[in-house]
């Protein structure tokens, strides 16, 4: 069974109106864990945003030269639940 995962733009400081630099998925697009979605520009630096799920990229809530905020909707991610595993034997 799959779940809708919401990637949200994390604590960024004191930051807001960030802009977005580079999209690096697109809808359709398969990513693991930690890979990266979205960079962002402030005044002193860079920051990728990585995905915190494994998945299918279902939808993706900003574009280039977008702005955000922490907490901002960034992506949906499709992850599927992964299958319970038996003890090693």
């Amino acid at each position: 069974m799959a779940s809708l995962i919401e990637v949200r733009v994390p604590d960024i400081g004191d930051f807001k109106d960030v802009e977005v630099i580079e999209v690096a998925v697109q809808p359709g697009d398969t990513v693991a864990h930690e890979a990266t979605l979205v960079t962002l520009e402030t005044e002193k630096a860079t920051m990728d945003v990585p995905s915190t799920a494994a998945g299918v990229v279902r939808e993706i809530k900003v574009s280039r030269g977008g702005r955000v905020s922490q907490g901002d909707l960034i992506a949906l991610i499709e992850a599927e639940a992964s299958a319970p595993t038996g003890p090693a034997a």
